[in-house]
């Protein structure tokens, strides 16, 4: 997988939303079945430090000796992945993450393995998540919430257009690059469905309530989490919300809630609207599908071809210093990266 320039001289101007997906289709068939790099390896990178840590390893700020451009990688365990039994869902997940080029998600660039790990390097967003800067501001002004909002609703589209479930929204996956603008990241949950499925995934506080019944599903659970998402961003807590996971999800199924009293009422009626249990009554999934949202009076203002092209001017700008700038990370304490002199589960990792 070559090299790819940063997302914001990526795209050529998008003139027509309905165009740019059908051919975003074309490219995301193209793109699916890509090997893992034979040029690439560990040794391609100075690492720099260690951002996080998930289920199966530890994400690494590190430089393209090459290029010098700065590239987050995770890396993964072979033997967690292997317990975990999550071969095909780590496959899956390299495979969406390599097909996908829209400018509100993050994609990889590189996907190279060793005797040890697998490795995808993917472009370092150095402004950080929005749950950190949720938290330092308490709450979003609906101006923000808006700019966001809006940014999300053009990558559930893409997603949705591709047949991709993303099934994880929220604001720890979601991070600011350094000119405010979004990128939806961790597709960990991504699914290619073109009818339903019933797998039990995604974070409490933002399932939808088809999901915990056991209904089967499809598109329509990402508009319940953006709603989760626009209620959260502007009020700075979800709407559901309990130190007890069971009690949170009594409270999805029944769709128990209050507004947060400076809510504006078009954004109460978006909220409501999209929080409903009822599918046949749930924006997104009505017969004008995502139009619904777009053309909802709470986002009557926006722009949405001047947003895609990154044309209106953030609400906000995260404090970056320079590409490889950290301090929008929390401090993280650092672990080797597990080595082998044996390629460990050769069979079970060809694929990749």
């Amino acid at each position: 997988m070559g090299e790819i320039a940063e997302s914001s001289d990526v795209f050529p101007p998008i003139t027509d939303l309905k165009s740019f997906l059908d051919k975003s289709k074309g490219e995301f068939e193209q793109r699916y079945h890509i090997k893992a790099s034979a040029d690439i390896t560990l040794a391609s990178f100075d690492k720099i430090r260690a951002l996080g840590a998930g289920s199966f390893g530890t994400v690494v700020l590190v430089k393209y000796k090459k290029t010098g451009h700065f590239y987050a990688i995770k890396v993964m365990e072979k033997a967690k992945v292997m317990k975990l039994k999550q071969v095909d869902h780590t496959l899956n997940e390299k495979r969406i993450l390599q097909a996908i080029r829209f400018p509100f998600v993050v994609w990889m660039d590189f996907c190279f393995k060793d005797n040890a790990n697998i490795y995808f390097a993917m472009p370092f967003i150095c402004g950080g998540e929005m749950f950190n800067h949720l938290r330092k501001m308490g709450k979003f002004d609906e101006n923000l919430s808006k700019f966001y909002g809006a940014q999300v609703v053009l990558a559930l589209e893409y997603l949705h257009y591709l047949d991709v479930l993303y099934r994880d929204l929220k604001p720890e996956n979601i991070m600011i690059d350094k000119t405010g603008y979004l990128k939806v990241t961790d597709m960990g949950f991504c699914k290619i469905v073109k009818g339903r499925t019933w797998t039990l995934c995604g974070t409490p506080e933002y399932i939808a309530p088809e999901i915990l019944l056991s209904k089967g599903y499809g598109p329509a659970v990402d508009w319940w989490s953006f709603g989760v998402l626009i209620y959260e961003m502007s009020a700075g807590h979800p709407p559901f919300y309990s130190r007890d996971p069971m009690k949170i999800y009594e409270k999805i199924v029944a769709c128990k809630y209050h507004f947060a009293t400076h809510f504006s009422y078009e954004l109460k009626d978006l909220i409501y609207n999209i929080l409903q249990v009822d599918l046949t009554r749930r924006y997104g999934n009505l017969k004008n599908g995502v139009e619904d949202i777009r053309r909802h009076k709470w986002f009557k203002y926006i722009d949405w071809l001047a947003i895609v092209n990154r044309k209106v001017k953030p609400p906000f700008v995260p404090k970056v210093k320079s590409a490889g700038d950290t301090s929008n990370f929390d401090p993280f304490d650092e672990k080797p990266l597990p080595v082998s002199n044996k390629n460990l589960y050769e069979q079970e990792f060809k694929d990749f």
